[in-house]
């Protein structure tokens, strides 16, 4: 409720500049990384692929980034367009506007309070994040994983219902 709050405050003050607060974020880091990845905007931002890839999308639709090549063709490079940096430079002072607001009503201390209890809720998720992908990595697909003692494989199963269907019978 109060992350939605505070976004909806973002939002209402980059308004003009065409973008919401989440866009400004992907853009403000591509533009420090020059080109970015999916994979290295998802560990920076702490968002999920299939959110940043949504957004991704939408900028690239909306003609604010573009794919940029890279040496292995498999990763998603992408990059601000001309366009995308005239948003940036636009949404930057309003960005700032939000901020001092924010900063007015909490208080220099309370601000600095929050940031360094967020800033370490950041590095605890994103920790827990890093260590349920390894997990995935480590453990065998569902599909060679039985799910019980006493379930077959997915592979046996489709085995005997071709079986049982009579393809396989001469």
């Amino acid at each position: 409720m109060v992350t939605r709050a505070v976004t909806q405050l973002y939002d209402d003050v980059l308004r003009p500049s065409g973008l919401r607060v989440t866009q400004f974020s992907i853009l403000g880091s591509i533009t420090r990384m020059g080109e970015a990845h999916l994979k290295q905007l998802e560990d920076t931002l702490a968002i999920d692929q299939t959110t940043l890839t949504r957004s991704l999308n939408l900028l690239e639709r909306d003609g604010v980034i573009e794919r940029a090549s890279h040496p292995d063709g498999r990763i998603k490079a992408m990059r601000l367009t001309s366009k995308g940096r005239r948003a940036l430079e636009v949404a930057r002072p309003l960005w700032a506007q939000a901020q001092d607001k924010i900063l007015r009503e909490l208080g220099t201390k309370a601000w600095a309070d929050a940031q360094r209890r967020l800033t370490h809720l950041l590095h605890v998720a994103v920790k827990k994040r890093r260590a349920g992908r390894n997990r995935r990595r480590v453990q065998p697909s569902s599909a060679l994983r039985r799910t019980s003692p006493m379930m077959p494989m997915r592979a046996d199963i489709f085995e005997s219902r071709r079986s049982a269907s009579g393809a396989g019978r001469r």
